[in-house]
């Protein structure tokens, strides 16, 4: 007998194919944590293996993924709260390529620190399992979940390193502000569901669209606080001050995670919240997102310059790359947010494959990051050197490199949606953070190493044999992440269009309303 309760009960449709990459990250990452907890003597090739195998995986299923939506449309299900289109593929693939990156990176890292390795891999799927879910939320307590995933597990990875005062340093700081991040964003989220009666994204565009609104403080107010909240996470003056400790403390490998897989997600969740969900209000919160792009571009770009440490040369470099994305985020039409997309793909092949060559180079202690055990690398290991050099010039926006493409993707995006003033001051700041990368490059090729390289005396014992290493010192997994992401950016530089033409394609489309 049929219960009358139940008769209007309608289930939401679920897109299996669509939730691939979320279950092979979680189940993943959940099913290494079990197979660690019973077997007692895991070699440590296998979380490594399995970590890259699910990569992969995801990685690989991106195709049909994108195949799919490119011939069906973009497809919303879950009762309106989860979609998939374009922008969802492609963060996802990049998502995990990062975590292949990182994976590749962690296991010789691990071993010349001796740290246990498993935790590692498990909170780095369940994080991109959290990426996953924010770059395919249409709606907003999704998207906060997808977040609380990502962070919480990041906040645990920085601290792994427990004989670094450092690392738990920088966990602690990361943890506390991020906390208080948090709480911006779910307040905003709060206001803006009393503006609008809705969580939904789809829902929220269509009633902005469509209402006058005649006292539109509460909307104002969510906005701005969601605003706060999405530039702490990608590391926005002045909401950055967390990001110089954390990556200077942080094992290598995880900050490669975070420079890539973090910053991806977050950019995605502002894109998808802003410009599509928001854009109507455009506005109202474009002119907040320019002077956030231009603080950021400034600060990042000349604080830069006066660190002595290649860490935190890079971590104030990565706020100046945030502000140059931030550019393409204010131009608020499709061609910012296909040039976002663009620089986030290069942005990812640079971040993972410059923390490679950091990894490589800290040593017992991970600690050798001083500007001056730098100098004179290209006589001690040229082929490192090299690939540094590509790696410095793409960040740095050279032509016939990844990174003179992504630039002026967003530069243009911000001149044609008449940001004059803040595509000069980037221009500017460009010139600027163009010294930072030449004061590591001058080290490495015109001045002499007063102190022998940490890798040349300590990484090439244990690490060089379980890695095959040979006579270099540079283990195999750092040595494919440096190589596909060096030849990727020059690929990239030389030949552009396909990277344009995806771009284009993966702009996002909110449906379900």
């Amino acid at each position: 007998m049929s219960n009358p309760l139940l008769a209007n009960v309608v289930t939401p449709e679920v897109l299996w194919w669509a939730l691939i990459p979320v279950i092979l990250l979680s189940a993943g990452g959940m099913l290494l944590l079990t197979v660690a907890s019973v077997v007692r003597r895991l070699s440590d090739v296998v979380p490594q293996a399995w970590t890259v195998v699910t990569g992969l995986a995801v990685l690989v299923a991106s195709v049909p993924m994108w195949n799919e939506v490119r011939s069906g449309g973009p497809r919303s299900y879950l009762g309106g709260m989860v979609a998939v289109d374009g922008s969802t593929v492609l963060v996802t693939a990049m998502l995990a390529a990062a975590v292949v990156a990182t994976a590749l990176l962690a296991r010789p890292y691990l071993a010349r620190e001796d740290l246990p390795g498993v935790e590692l891999y498990v909170l780095l799927m369940l994080s991109a399992a959290g990426g996953v879910v924010m770059a395919s939320a249409d709606d907003l307590i999704v998207l906060f979940l997808g977040l609380e995933i990502l962070s919480i597990a990041v906040y645990v990875l920085a601290a792994l390193h427990l004989r670094r005062i450092e690392s738990q340093e920088a966990a602690l700081k990361y943890f506390v502000l991020g906390a208080f991040a948090s709480a911006f964003l779910l307040y905003g989220m709060a206001l803006l569901y009393g503006a609008t009666g809705s969580t939904r994204l789809a829902l929220i565009a269509e009633h902005l669209s469509s209402v006058v609104l005649l006292d539109d403080g509460m909307l104002l107010a969510g906005i701005a606080l969601l605003l706060v909240g999405l530039a702490f996470k990608v590391a926005a003056v002045p909401f950055h001050a967390w990001t110089p400790d954390v990556y200077q403390g942080a094992p290598s490998p995880v900050v490669a995670w975070m420079a890539a897989g973090v910053k991806a997600a977050g950019f995605a969740a502002m894109v998808r919240v802003l410009v599509v969900a928001l854009g109507t209000h455009a506005s109202d919160w474009s002119p907040a997102v320019a002077v956030l792009a231009g603080l950021s571009v400034v600060v990042g770009a000349s604080v830069a310059v006066l660190q002595t440490d290649v860490r935190r040369m890079l971590a104030y470099s990565s706020i100046a790359h945030a502000g140059f994305l931030l550019l393409g985020v204010q131009a608020a039409d499709a061609r910012g947010t296909a040039a976002v997309y663009a620089y986030l793909v290069v942005y990812t092949l640079l971040a993972t494959g410059s923390f490679a060559v950091l990894t490589v180079m800290g040593g017992p202690g991970d600690s050798a990051h001083s500007l001056d055990d730098y100098r004179g690398l290209a006589r001690r290991r040229p082929a490192l050197a090299g690939a540094f050099t590509i790696l410095l010039l793409g960040q740095a926006g050279v032509p016939f490199t990844g990174g003179f493409v992504a630039k002026l993707g967003v530069l243009a995006a911000a001149v044609e949606g008449r940001g004059y003033w803040v595509a000069g001051v980037a221009m500017l700041a460009a010139a600027i953070a163009a010294f930072v990368y030449l004061r590591i490059l001058v080290a490495m090729y015109l001045e002499d190493g007063y102190l022998e390289d940490a890798g040349d005396t300590g990484d090439t014992g244990d690490t060089g044999d379980a890695e095959g290493t040979g006579d270099t010192g540079v283990p195999l997994g750092a040595r494919v992440v440096i190589g596909v992401s060096c030849v990727s950016v020059l690929a990239i530089g030389i030949v552009p269009g396909p990277l344009m033409d995806l771009a284009r394609d993966a702009v996002p489309v909110l449906v379900g309303g």
